[in-house]
């Protein structure tokens, strides 16, 4: 009977290899810098008050709606915005830190695999 046999192909093992290798960080950009506008002051005591008032009554002076702040309320103003200033300069550092740390690993990444000890392949 003049039949073939068929002969299954070698198979050989398969061999996986995973390269690790951290995705890249998202570095956002920087909102714009904070752009104050000039404020106007204006310090009102009884005597320059009345003076106001006489100009205004005289027709001579702006009609101004005023707001006022005791002392200790301006050194709490003082005081918040001075902690305002700390907060982003301290959040500026740490993105900073960060963005610093992940450029060093990727120029690390790039310069390739570190060389080990040297001939360890021979031995």
């Amino acid at each position: 009977m003049g039949g073939s046999r068929f002969t299954p192909p070698e198979v050989r093992p398969v061999e996986v290899v995973t390269i690790s290798k951290p995705a890249p960080m998202y570095h956002p950009p920087l909102p714009p810098a904070v752009k104050g506008v000039p404020v106007e002051w204006k310090v009102l005591s009884p005597d320059t008050m009345e003076e106001y008032l006489n100009d205004l009554k005289a027709g001579e002076a702006p009609v101004n709606a005023w707001y006022s702040l005791t002392t200790k309320g301006y050194e709490n103003l003082s005081n918040n915005v001075a902690q305002i200033q700390r907060y982003i300069q301290q959040v500026l550092s740490i993105i900073e830190y960060y963005r610093d740390l992940d450029k060093a690993r990727q120029e690390e990444s790039s310069s390739g695999p570190a060389q080990t000890d040297a001939g360890a392949e021979d031995r």
